[in-house]
């Protein structure tokens, strides 16, 4: 993949002129470059901004890897992202991980063929009262059953957007 450098130098410059602070800067900046690039940071634009930033890539990659929401690597159009903490467990989860993994024919960490999605898990989304829970991009869907998954796929791959 070709990088676009100079937008992600576009990116650092106009974030410097907004007045934010070193950290905060920082992960707008990334939050931008990853939506540039359609939901990840290649290597070379996480090198470009430590350069513009003036500050260690190790620190770019401390920001990278310890928030979930960053990717170092493409991911699909959709993230889905799945609960695995004691409450979703045993409201039935693992039967909704279990569909998930069936119906997208991968396992957790991997994209489907077509780019579509990319399955992974986390810790509390903070939805207990609802669990089991799932998180597609920046949605939030709760009480979930194999069932209503299905449907939650079969939309999504008909075009239509996350609730």
């Amino acid at each position: 993949m070709k990088v676009d450098l100079s937008e992600v130098r576009k990116i650092v410059n106009q974030a410097k002129t907004e007045s934010l602070q070193e950290g905060d800067m920082l992960v707008n900046i990334l939050h931008c470059v990853q939506d540039h690039f359609g939901n990840f940071i290649p290597p070379e634009a996480a090198e470009i901004v430590a350069q513009e930033l003036d500050i260690p890539l190790s620190k770019v990659y401390e920001v990278l890897t310890f928030y979930t929401m960053f990717s170092t690597k493409p991911r699909g159009k959709y993230v889905i992202r799945v609960c695995v903490n004691l409450p979703c467990h045993v409201t039935g989860g693992r039967q909704i991980m279990e569909t998930l993994k069936e119906e997208l024919k991968i396992d957790v960490g991997e994209t489907t063929a077509d780019g579509m999605f990319t399955l992974e898990t986390t810790s509390c989304l903070g939805l207990c009262g609802v669990s089991p829970v799932i998180m597609v991009n920046d949605t939030y869907y709760g009480d979930l059953t194999p069932k209503k998954v299905r449907e939650i796929i079969e939309e999504l791959r008909a075009g239509g957007d996350e609730k």
